[in-house]
């Protein structure tokens, strides 16, 4: 599980960036410059982002479509998360694996940790094959505190 522990960020931005590269030039995809920033600025800051959240961050020159088509992007090829609850974005923990991830969300801060999930294994699974159901595509979002906030209160 990625999201509430303190870690090497820097290790975490390099990685994601890596992986990234390698992957849109196994599957012929551009990551262009605006991409590739964009992916850096959610994994620097380690937590949901809402798109004028990462476009304050790209800078004057940056208008919303430049930030939507990168967060866009960054989902569509497994880079990056869009949270529902948030209407916000995280970079994936896991960029390149085929993975269908649960977020656990803080509702003291808003962090977000991404932990590994399964729609087609447990309760979930058990309820589709019951009806003759086939899930292609789940989106678990778990909401309490994380360690810090627990410690607060």
């Amino acid at each position: 599980m990625i999201g509430f522990e303190t870690h090497d960020h820097s290790h975490c931005i390099a990685t994601g960036v890596a992986a990234a590269d390698a992957r849109c030039r196994e599957a012929g995809l551009r990551l262009t410059e605006t991409r590739r920033r964009v992916l850096e600025i959610l994994l620097e800051r380690h937590r949901a982002m809402g798109a004028y959240e990462v476009l304050e961050v790209l800078g004057k020159g940056a208008k919303p479509p430049t930030a939507y088509r990168a967060l866009d992007f960054l989902v569509k090829n497994g880079f990056a998360h869009r949270i529902e609850r948030l209407n916000a974005f995280i970079a994936c923990a896991h960029p390149g694996e085929d993975h269908a991830p649960a977020f656990l969300i803080c509702r003291g801060c808003d962090a977000v940790a991404e932990a590994p999930s399964e729609a087609t294994k447990g309760r979930l699974g058990e309820a589709a094959r019951k009806v003759g159901f086939r899930i292609e595509r789940a989106v678990v979002e778990a909401v309490g505190l994380c360690p810090k906030c627990q410690d607060a209160a």
